[in-house]
């Protein structure tokens, strides 16, 4: 079992930044890959970005690219999405996942925490 609580969420103007966190417990950090996702309204859920367990590989989607960096801290148990250069486009609930397989199935979700960005 993994617990996953997202935070760091909030509103923000266009071009500015957040850094949203999201705290790990239950199985051991560092054995398994984490992803963030976002959902706008009216819109399914899409992928972020994601890195690996160790922290050496990550992947982006082509919209944040170049704007947002995933990283992870394996000794606090937590993963990050710096957000930089936002736009209202950005504005979603943002969820974070833990991948134990390494195979960018993920199996927990965190409950997700809401990022505004007004123009």
């Amino acid at each position: 079992q993994v617990q996953l609580v997202e935070s760091g969420g909030g509103l923000v103007q266009a071009g500015g930044s957040l850094r949203l966190s999201c705290a790990a417990s239950g199985r051991t950090f560092s054995s398994y890959a984490m992803g963030w996702f976002r959902q706008a309204p009216g819109k399914e859920r899409e992928f972020v970005a994601a890195i690996s367990w160790s922290g050496g590989s990550t992947y982006y989607a082509d919209s944040v690219k170049g704007r947002f960096t995933i990283s992870r801290d394996n000794a606090k148990n937590t993963v990050y999405l710096q957000m930089n250069s936002l736009k209202p486009e950005d504005t979603a609930v943002y969820y974070c996942a833990a991948d134990l397989n390494g195979v960018r199935a993920y199996d927990y979700w965190g409950q997700g925490t809401q990022v505004t960005v007004s123009s």
